[in-house]
């Protein structure tokens, strides 16, 4: 049996549940308001805790893996391995100050209170960058601090800035990306890592589905050459002749970040009648 922790509520967690229904793993209720729940059709038991404890957790062996945000990871700096990013739950670290402020480089903050929920992560860029500055650790409604005198400057999560603006501050220095990840025990028994091999098959199946599209047409055959070289596929593109003399279809995929631009080239080369399906997994 595999064990993983996975955070107990919130966006990151039915984002993470969401991914295991899409690895074709069921659960009994969802595993909804439970602590624990126990797939039942691959040998995987879910324990729901806060973020904050998901990596010692793990380190400490009673988890065998956990999927956590990377932030989590880099603050609570325990003995755990990045297995994988998830490419969910995508945020940024920043650090904030006042609008009014003319800032010009990460010296400015120098001598200078800033206020976070993530020291280690601030301690270590500051060090980096040969700041000395005052860093006072708090537990949410960080953005408040320097509006009410207790910090000049904030170093905390940012998603689309507008909770920053809505405060008086301004984003200067992107201290780190984030995104959930799926973290491992350093010292998984040959059992758990079979079982955690499979489940990552699984994961990178689902992931590569979401960046591609499958892609059909009907094209005159003297132009199947050129449309070839447009959709070349995972090796190259499949050819099957219509009833339609002269004319075939082509069946290919294509990446989501290409999807636009090829097409508008498809239909320059003389593709007729394109479908675009989702695909819901893709191994190769």
């Amino acid at each position: 049996m595999l064990t993983i922790a996975v955070q107990k509520s919130g966006r990151l967690s039915e984002k993470t549940m969401e991914l295991f229904r899409e690895c074709g793993i069921a659960f009994q209720n969802g595993g909804k308001g439970k602590l624990k729940a126990v797939a039942t059709n691959f040998p995987l038991e879910i324990l729901f805790l806060r973020d904050d404890d998901i990596p010692e957790c793990v380190a400490d062996g009673i988890a065998d893996a956990g999927v956590v945000g990377e932030n989590v990871v880099y603050e609570k700096d325990r003995a755990v391995k990045i297995a994988r990013k998830l490419g969910f739950a995508r945020c940024r670290l920043s650090i904030a100050v006042p609008k009014s402020w003319e800032y010009e480089s990460i010296k400015d903050l120098s001598g200078r209170k800033i206020a976070t929920s993530f020291p280690k992560i601030l301690s270590r860029y500051l060090q980096e960058n040969g700041v000395q500055a005052d860093i006072h650790e708090i537990n949410g409604s960080v953005e408040i601090a320097p509006s009410i005198g207790l910090a000049d400057a904030i170093f905390d999560i940012v998603s689309t800035g507008s909770t920053l603006l809505s405060n008086g501050l301004k984003e200067v220095e992107t201290v780190l990306q984030s995104e959930a990840v799926l973290i491992t025990s350093p010292n998984l028994k040959p059992k758990e890592k079979a079982l955690l091999k499979k489940l990552t098959f699984r994961i990178q199946a689902v992931q590569r589905a979401e960046n591609f599209k499958y892609i059909l047409l009907n094209a005159p055959n003297e132009k199947i050459e050129a449309i070839s070289e447009i959709l070349p596929g995972m090796k190259s593109p499949t050819v099957m002749p219509l009833a339609l003399k002269g004319w075939s279809s082509v069946h290919s995929v294509i990446k989501e970040d290409d999807f636009w631009e090829v097409i508008e080239k498809l239909k320059e080369t003389g593709a007729q009648g394109i479908l675009v399906i989702p695909i819901e997994k893709m191994i190769i």
